[in-house]
């Protein structure tokens, strides 16, 4: 059986680590390079770094940030914010990455996950979906969850999966920093959709959330967290303990 991933969540905002609820009341939290070296010593499986207002702006990802945090970490990571073109797979690649996340560039143009997927592997394509419940479904939204861009979400994964995404992250903003709980519900749903590995994101707030979530969904392979990491709340040894004690297979 595949070990269960545990992901730390580095949202970046003007060279700091921040964090919100519900995407909004951003705050900042740190220095990126000193949480992602915590995070490496700590036992993360992976870590993901999101440049969260690039899209919204207008912007190329910051790669200043990017190529500080992977000369110090030996840990794969994964960077999104502002990909746009198969060239921006290529340049965040170079800097360090080992998986580029796409979200309102995908929405622009899904061809580019095809695309990147031709030129670098399905295995570095991940598509990132912001999702809320609206109109009585999942509506998938762009620019960091500011944007309802009136796109199905369930119909929009499955899509990205067939063009050769080859891991989904799924953000419910309705969960996001609530701490009461992954959003089983929703990644129930999606997980009957999507034919890759389902990162589950949104709503952490103690160790045995993790556990609901891989006991409740069945293709949920990782789960990602920010608040509960970035304070202490819970430390990545005890969701790794608490996980072994349920008989869940991680790396320790």
């Amino acid at each position: 059986m595949l070990a269960k991933r545990i992901i730390p969540c580095l949202d970046i905002r003007g060279g700091k680590v921040v964090k919100g609820v519900n995407f909004e009341g951003v705050a900042d939290i740190g220095d990126p390079v000193e949480l992602a070296e915590r995070y490496d010593l700590g036992g993360a499986d992976e870590l993901v770094f999101y440049d969260i207002t690039a899209s919204f702006e207008g912007r190329k990802l910051f790669t200043e940030v990017l190529e500080k945090v992977a000369s110090r970490v030996f840990i794969p990571l994964t960077v999104g914010g502002g990909i746009s073109t198969a060239d921006d797979f290529s340049r965040v690649l170079g800097s360090g990455a080992d998986k580029v996340s796409v979200n309102s560039g995908a929405i622009k143009n899904p061809r580019l996950i095809a695309d990147a997927a031709e030129k670098f592997g399905s295995q570095c394509v991940v598509l990132s979906l912001d999702v809320k419940r609206v109109r009585g479904g999942y509506g998938l939204f762009a620019s960091g969850g500011r944007v309802d861009t009136g796109i199905d979400a369930l119909e929009f994964a499955r899509k990205g999966c067939a063009l050769g995404a080859g891991e989904i992250v799924l953000n419910s903003i309705d969960t996001d920093g609530v701490r009461g709980g992954f959003d089983i519900e929703m990644l129930s749903d999606f997980s009957r959709v999507v034919t890759v590995p389902l990162v589950a994101s949104g709503g952490a707030g103690k160790a045995e959330d993790f556990c609901e979530l891989f006991d409740k969904v069945e293709r949920a392979d990782a789960g990602l967290a920010a608040g509960i990491f970035h304070t202490g709340l819970v430390t990545i040894e005890e969701v790794k303990r608490t996980l072994v004690s349920r008989g869940v297979t991680v790396r320790l």
